[in-house]
């Protein structure tokens, strides 16, 4: 496991369209995904211990939003060679045990992370009504540790789009362990 950063933010940058599969068994693109004021885009996985360590904080933030008219997707794009608990079916058990409240895709040719230049997991990018970034940060301020009262960064970066289409200026990197690619 390679512990890997988040780049800054490109303000604007647009979001680029896909076709993935989720674990539902439905094809999801941009079009059926954004959400009236947003859409928030998380590389997640199921072995990454980043992830599983806020998995919970992740689900009570995505579905704050929603009252924002912000809608969420996680997509998966690491290597299931690699990792068998990041398995299609294994997506499929994390999604239901957690009672994700946003569709959970996988990206089996990695194009969409490569698209993206998504990083490592968690990787939040984060936009606005017009599907332009304006958010690329770390899900809270405790980081993998949970802390009480810890500031909710995603969480009030993406209300304040919801609002304003805007995104804040200074933003901490996420951070988590590196994408498996395919070899």
């Amino acid at each position: 496991m390679i512990r890997t950063e988040t780049p800054i933010c490109e303000f604007n940058l647009p979001a680029i369209d896909f076709k993935l599969k989720g674990v539902d068994e439905k094809f999801y693109d941009l079009g059926s995904l954004k959400g009236p004021n947003g859409l928030l885009i998380m590389f997640i996985c199921n072995h990454c211990p980043y992830v599983k360590s806020i998995i919970k904080r992740i689900i009570r933030d995505t579905k704050e939003l929603k009252h924002f008219g912000i809608n969420s997707v996680g997509i998966m794009s690491n290597d299931p060679n690699e990792y068998v608990e990041d398995s299609f079916e294994n997506m499929k058990k994390m999604s239901l045990e957690h009672d994700f409240p946003f569709p959970y895709l996988i990206d089996e040719t990695q194009e969409v992370a490569k698209a993206y230049r998504a990083v490592c997991t968690p990787d939040f990018f984060g936009y606005n009504n017009s599907l332009g970034l304006q958010y690329r940060g770390r899900l809270d301020e405790s980081r993998k540790e949970s802390v009480n009262g810890a500031k909710r960064e995603l969480f009030n970066a993406m209300r304040e789009i919801s609002i304003s289409g805007k995104g804040p200026t200074n933003q901490t990197p996420s951070m988590g362990c590196s994408i498996k690619w395919l070899k």
